[in-house]
């Protein structure tokens, strides 16, 4: 019954054109816009409840957004981006697939890491998401787009969009990436090396700002690129520096919807569930399955956060990546 009326949650937010809205399309707060992260870790949800036509129509939307961008990625192969505007965008209209070209931070390299290790891992599946030379040729661009970029020495602004500096989260993603896609595309031998090497001398802080930070969850989920020593470290640090009553902060300070205290963000329940059903810890598992269930409103639905009182919650609801990571600690 949850799952049923979650995937069919996630499901009303898909646009024709194979996108997700961040949060709704008739979202007042630009969460009606599709952000190439977020619609990955959406694809992940559906993947997880069987939906894999969903799936296939998500990802190569995204593909073709590239391959509508591809000039844009040629020029940043040819010489590493001086501007933020030169970068890839993380963020898109999903009906004419247009960048959106307000300033923000847009500097968003795990976010190409996330598409390349999704298509990468569904493909070494058998799931076919690769239609054509166009999808190969893309795809190759954006392992050498990563190389033009030194993604290992790349001060970017991180999955909180936030101000520039080296994320182990945005490394991780594309260490990650590089290594599934290395199974489609060719992929120079060092670069992946490189990114490892960088990853191992920033965690287990997430950035030179952030010693803990919700973010690096991912590097264990869905990622799997941390030895079981620095994923114990970075699980003891969110669950006793951020964790809260209705969710997870992102980090200590934050100043997204701070009201007396950081905002308690929904998502980090499940993801947290997810990781220690991995880990064979049924115990905690259930413990933040009940505590994500508690966080969902009257029409299970999870927002993107909730105030620092816990009490009322903001206007992107429901939020397809929350959504989707219910979906995956339910069925994954």
């Amino acid at each position: 019954m949850m799952l049923n009326k979650s995937v069919r949650i996630i499901e009303e937010m898909q646009y024709p054109t194979g996108l997700f809205a961040a949060a709704r399309p008739d979202a007042k707060t630009g969460y009606n816009l599709a952000w190439m992260r977020d619609n990955v870790y959406t694809a992940i949800g559906l993947e997880a409840a069987g939906k894999i036509e969903s799936v296939r129509k998500n990802l190569r939307a995204l593909l073709n957004v590239l391959l509508k961008h591809e000039y844009k990625i040629d020029w940043a192969i040819k010489e590493k981006p001086k501007h933020n505007y030169q970068y890839i965008h993380a963020r898109y209209d999903p009906l004419t697939m247009e960048e959106i070209w307000e300033q923000w931070g847009n500097k968003q390299n795990d976010a190409i890491g996330a598409l390349l290790f999704k298509i990468g891992d569904l493909e070494e599946k058998g799931i076919k998401i690769i239609r054509n030379e166009s999808d190969l040729r893309i795809l190759q661009k954006l392992a050498l787009y990563l190389q033009s970029i030194e993604y290992w020495n790349d001060k970017d602004n991180g999955m909180w969009e936030e101000n520039e500096e080296m994320h182990a989260s945005s490394i991780g993603a594309c260490v990650a990436g590089l290594k599934k896609i290395s199974k489609v595309v060719s992929v120079p031998g060092d670069l992946i090396e490189q990114g490892e090497n960088a990853l191992s001398k920033l965690l287990p802080r997430e950035s030179a700002s952030k010693d803990t930070d919700m973010a690096l969850l991912s590097l264990i989920y869905p990622y799997n690129v941390v030895n079981k020593k620095q994923a114990e470290a970075i699980l003891k640090n969110v669950e006793e520096r951020l964790v809260k009553e209705k969710g997870v902060i992102r980090y200590i300070g934050d100043r997204y919807h701070y009201r007396n205290g950081e905002a308690q963000w929904t998502k980090g329940f499940p993801w947290l569930a997810i990781i220690y059903k991995k880990l064979n810890k049924p115990d905690k598992y259930a413990h933040y399955m009940r505590k994500t269930i508690k966080a969902m409103n009257e029409k299970g639905e999870l927002p993107e956060l909730y105030y620092a009182d816990g009490v009322g919650h903001n206007e992107n609801c429901p939020l397809a990546w929350s959504q989707a990571l219910f979906v995956v600690g339910l069925e994954g």
